[in-house]
């Protein structure tokens, strides 16, 4: 069912319902109705007053672009699924991207109007040229309010669609109505942290076939309160949103994941159900041996954006014996692909309705087993890159998509993963998985983080190097990581240099960036070990 028509059907039936719930707001679904009429009439006031409005990206078909970019998880999901209900294409920028990164996505995908409570984007954007709006958020709320005391008195919000004052002068505000599949409504990135973030759209039958696969298998039942930390910009976090506008649930969302007080919101707002990445989920292991039984209702923990080390679902196993954890894998522009329920995460089953094919550099199938890039066949993938953001292809002639993932399809036609196309090193003739190396070492006792990189070699093309965090007070030493090594791993995969680093880069959503690791060492700034 579309997002808009089960908001209105909740908005009836169970008006008290908590829709969005943050650490600066709340609204119920009755609540969320009439909100979201004011945050349109806002939001158009605001378009309609330029004089020279950027034109947006023509994929958009001429629907204006707004855009927020704030620390507050809750005003994001506010307006943007308040926005969902008419004719709009809602954005998240990350408020912690790159100056120029941030920039630059406004003026490639021809952003119109931007709210944000960041004082540098403004300027920044003038000195390019800019001819868009930018308005503080304060103001921007100020104008919503304003804009719901304007209107005149009508039906109830929940069960108008098109109301006029008893004297006919003046229409009420514009209600929220369920619009054509084909239509654009939100506009996301694939990046931020490493390169210019490549835009893409999507349209309501693209992510209405996305939430059919999620509710499927992801469990986001009405009326269940899932708890999504983190900002609303990255796709898990968003998508878990609308999930829950989808099926009629409770979104909780946090500006970031606080293990100080995440057990009194499980407790007292009554979350059943978390949707994180595995970073988080570890954190909130730590969470619960501190005070269980503040989790003893949650019931399910749902992760994806990242690989799941085995530890981290052992950990919660074993303090949290009742929740079930689902590691999902999918990619921003295609949809939900599979799901892993039982070790690392790494061996995925693929959903109904998808289809996977691993193929060579020529595009051509090779056998199972056998390493390769993955394509995939969905309804809910988008049509491509926006063409403004990058030339590169999403969709080939066929209809399939990749994003370069790497992986291979196993005898019993399930999906292993082993990473992007940079997760793959060449050493002796042999492709080495960098992801494989790394998960050889989870759990090691005293061992912190770790990254495999691939450094030249003038002998073998390229050699595997382990670069490893410092944490522990007693970290392993190199000869026993080598041991260890060469107890789990075959020869090619064993690293062959061994580097210690203070700190290892990672992208604003806790990632460790491979090839800035690999730069590190190059330039001679990490330690051999």
């Amino acid at each position: 069912m579309p997002m808009t028509q089960t908001v209105l059907d909740t908005a009836v039936q169970h008006p008290d319902r908590p829709a969005i719930v943050g650490e600066d707001g709340a609204l119920t679904y009755g609540e969320l109705v009439e909100d979201s009429a004011r945050v349109f009439a806002a939001v158009q006031a605001l378009h309609a007053g330029q004089e020279t409005p950027p034109a947006p990206a023509p994929e958009t078909r001429g629907i204006p672009i707004t855009a927020m970019s704030v620390e507050s998880a809750f005003q994001t999901a506010r307006v943007l699924v308040g926005l969902s209900g008419f004719r709009a294409v809602s954005a998240t920028i990350d408020p912690r991207w790159p100056l120029e990164h941030r920039v630059d996505v406004v003026l490639h995908t021809g952003i119109g109007l931007v709210i944000t409570d960041e004082e540098d984007l403004a300027p920044a954007l003038r000195a390019r040229g800019w001819t868009g709006t930018v308005v503080g958020l304060a103001d921007f709320l100020a104008r919503v309010e304003d804009a719901g005391a304007q209107e005149d008195t009508g039906p109830p919000a929940a069960e108008a669609r098109v109301a006029v004052t008893a004297g006919g002068t003046r229409p009420a505000l514009e209600q929220p109505t369920v619009r054509d599949g084909d239509e654009a409504f939100l506009l996301l990135f694939s990046s931020g942290t490493t390169s210019n973030p490549k835009g893409f759209l999507k349209t309501r039958r693209q992510y209405r076939a996305n939430a059919a696969i999620s509710t499927a298998h992801l469990e986001p039942f009405p009326g269940v309160a899932t708890l999504a930390p983190g900002p609303v910009s990255y796709s898990l976090t968003l998508y878990a949103v609308v999930e829950c506008m989808v099926s009629g649930g409770s979104a909780h969302v946090a500006d970031s994941f606080d293990p100080w007080t995440i057990g009194r919101r499980i407790e007292e707002e009554r979350i059943t159900r978390i949707v994180a990445v595995p970073a988080v989920v570890r954190t909130l292991t730590d969470a619960a041996r501190r005070d269980p039984q503040r989790f003893r209702g949650l019931e399910l923990v749902v992760t994806g954006g990242a690989n799941l080390p085995a530890s981290i679902r052992d950990g919660l196993a074993e303090l949290l014996p009742h929740v079930r954890l689902i590691s999902y894998y999918g990619a921003a522009e295609i949809g939900f692909i599979g799901d892993s329920r039982v070790g690392d995460g790494t061996l995925i089953s693929i959903y109904d309705g998808v289809d996977a094919s691993i193929r060579d550099e020529t595009g051509t199938d090779v056998p199972d087993g056998e390493l390769g890039t993955l394509w995939i066949l969905a309804e809910a993938c988008s049509d491509g890159y926006l063409a403004g953001t990058t030339d590169e292809v999403l969709v080939g002639p066929d209809g399939w998509a990749t994003v370069h993932d790497q992986g291979r399809l196993v005898v019993d036609g399930r999906l292993e993963l082993v990473g992007r196309a940079g997760d793959i090193a060449i050493t002796g003739g042999h492709k080495v998985a960098l992801t494989e190396v790394e998960r050889a070492f989870d759990g090691v006792p005293g061992l912190g983080a770790v990254c495999a990189v691939a450094l030249p070699d003038p002998a073998l093309g390229s050699v595997v190097a382990l670069v490893v965090e410092d944490g522990e007070d007693s970290p392993p030493t190199k000869e026993s990581l080598r041991a260890h090594a060469s107890a789990h791993l075959a020869p090619q995969f064993v690293p062959r240099r061994w580097y210690r680093v203070s700190g290892l880069p990672r992208t604003v959503g806790g990632k460790i960036r491979r090839e800035s690791t690999a730069d590190i060492v190059r330039a001679g700034e990490a330690q051999r070990l």
